[in-house]
C-alpha cells in the first residue's frame, strides 16, 4: 500500500512515452512524480526543472529511491521485463507500457516478481483503458443490448512512417506493427468481447523494404463463448480513418485533414532519423504541447455486434444502433487525459482493488500479438492457453480524474 494518499511515483524512461502520460500525471491530483531515469541529460534537467524531483541515469538507482512507491516503466520494449521485475525487487508497484514484454517467458517472470514481493502490476496505457470503451462494456453487462456475438475493428495510420529507432523496425526486439499497434486493438476487443479468445488466425503485411517489418496485419479472433472479432491495421500513411471519428485523432486531439503525408515528408527530409525521433521525445524544448479541447482517446473505428444493437465507442461517447432506434450516449470530456490510467493504479495501489490490466491480463493480449505473428508466418490458425476475461464486471469509475 501507498505510505500516503497521493502516490509517489518513479518513472523509468524519459522518452516518448512518458510525453504522452505527463498530461494526466500533471493533471491528477492523486499522483506525485518524485523522480525520473534516463540516459539522457537533457531529459533528465527539463524533468528536474519541470517537476522539482530527482533523476538518476540508470533503472537501477531510481528503484533504489526509498521515497518512490511506484514505477512507471516506460523503456523500449525489450527493458520492460527487465525493468519491471527490478522495480518489484524492490519493493515498487508497477505501471509498465505495452507491450508487458516480448515474450510469454518474460511476463510470467513480472507476474512472479510482482507476487512474490507482494506490489501491484499495472499493464498499461492501453486503448483498453478508454473511457468510451469501458461504457460500451458497461452498457453490454446491463444486458439490454444482448450478448456479443461479433466485433469489427479497423485502424490505418501513419505508424511505420513516424521517426523509429532501429529496434523499433526490427521485430524481434520488439518493433512493427503487431508488437506496437495490435497490443491497443486485442485489449479493446478483448474486453468488449469478454469471454477468453480461443484461437487466433491471422496474416501480416512488409510492404516497404525501407521499413523491414509488420506495417500491416488482419486478424481473425474466436472466443470460448462462440463470438468472433476481425481486426484489420494498416500504418503505412495513406487512408485515414481517423475520418470516421470525425478528425479526432488518437489522442483525443482535432486534427487536420490538410497535412495528410506529414509523417512521410518529414521522414524524406530528415537525414537523421534518430535526432528526428528525439525532437518527439520529453526533454526537446521545441517540441510545443499539445493545444485544443480535448475529447476520449480512441483506436480507429469498432463495432460490437450484440443481439439488439451494434455500439460504437467513440471519442464523445457510445453510438447504439438498436432494434428501432439510433442514438448517442454521449460521455463528457475527460477532464484529465487518461485518467483510467490513473484510477487503475492508484485504485489497486491505495485501495487494494484488483485491477482489469494486472499481469495475467497483460500476458494474456501478448499471446494474442505473438498468435499473431506466429499465425501469419506459418500459415494456420493459432490455439491459445493463457487467456483471462475481465476482472468482474469493469466499471465507469468515480474519483478525482474520473468523469
Amino acid at each position: 500500500m501507498a505510505t500516503s494518499s497521493k502516490l509517489k511515483l518513479g518513472v523509468a524512461g524519459l522518452g516518448r512515452a512518458f510525453s504522452l502520460m505527463v498530461p494526466a500525471f500533471v493533471a491528477d491530483p492523486r499522483v506525485e512524480l518524485v523522480a525520473g531515469a534516463d540516459p539522457r541529460e537533457a531529459a533528465r534537467r527539463r524533468f528536474e526543472g519541470e517537476f522539482g524531483a530527482r533523476t538518476f541515469d540508470s533503472v537501477e538507482a531510481l528503484c533504489a529511491d526509498p521515497s518512490v512507491e511506484a514505477v512507471y516503466v516506460a523503456t523500449p520494449h525489450q527493458f520492460h521485463a527487465d525493468h519491471a521485475c527490478l522495480a518489484a525487487a524492490r519493493g515498487k508497484h508497477v505501471l509498465v507500457e505495452k507491450p508487458m514484454g516480448l515474450t510469454l517467458e518474460e511476463c510470467r517472470a513480472m507476474i512472479v516478481a510482482a507476487r512474490s514481493a507482494g506490489v501491484r502490476l499495472v499493464v498499461g496505457p492501453s486503448h483498453g483503458f478508454d473511457a468510451p470503451v469501458r461504457r460500451a462494456r458497461e452498457i453490454i453487462d446491463g444486458g439490454s443490448v444482448g450478448r456479443v456475438r461479433m466485433i469489427t475493428a479497423f485502424n490505418f495510420t501513419d505508424f511505420l512512417y513516424r521517426p523509429r529507432r532501429p529496434e523499433e523496425l526490427d521485430t524481434d526486439r520488439g518493433g512493427g506493427a503487431v508488437f506496437n499497434q495490435a497490443a491497443h486493438q486485442v485489449d479493446v476487443v478483448r474486453l468488449l468481447g469478454g469471454a477468453r479468445v480461443k484461437t487466433v488466425r491471422a496474416v501480416t503485411g512488409r510492404w516497404d523494404e525501407a521499413r523491414p517489418t509488420e506495417g500491416a496485419y488482419s486478424a481473425l479472433l474466436t472466443f470460448e463463448d462462440g463470438a468472433f472479432a476481425s481486426l484489420v491495421y494498416s500504418g503505412y500513411g495513406h487512408f485515414d480513418s481517423d475520418e470516421f471519428a470525425g478528425w479526432v485523432g488518437e489522442g483525443g486531439l482535432a486534427k487536420d485533414p490538410a497535412r495528410h503525408g506529414e509523417a512521410r515528408r518529414l521522414l524524406a527530409a530528415s537525414p537523421d532519423e534518430a535526432r528526428l525521433k528525439e525532437s518527439r521525445s520529453y526533454g526537446n524544448r521545441d517540441q510545443p504541447p499539445p493545444t485544443g479541447r480535448r475529447l476520449h482517446e480512441h483506436f480507429g473505428v469498432v463495432v460490437v455486434s450484440c443481439d439488439h444493437a451494434d455500439l460504437r465507442p467513440l471519442p464523445h461517447g457510445v453510438a447504439i444502433d438498436g432494434d428501432t432506434e439510433r442514438r448517442l450516449e454521449p460521455l463528457p470530456a475527460p477532464a484529465v487525459p487518461r485518467a483510467e490510467v490513473i484510477d487503475e493504479l492508484y485504485d489497486a495501489v491505495v485501495n487494494g482493488v484488483p485491477p482489469v490490466h494486472d499481469g495475467e491480463w497483460g500476458m494474456a493480449t501478448l499471446e494474442v500479438c505473438l498468435a499473431i505473428l506466429r499465425s501469419a508466418r506459418e500459415q494456420r490458425e493459432v490455439a491459445l492457453e493463457n487467456q483471462t476475461g475481465p476482472v468482474g464486471r469493469v466499471q465507469m469509475n468515480g474519483g478525482q480524474g474520473r468523469n
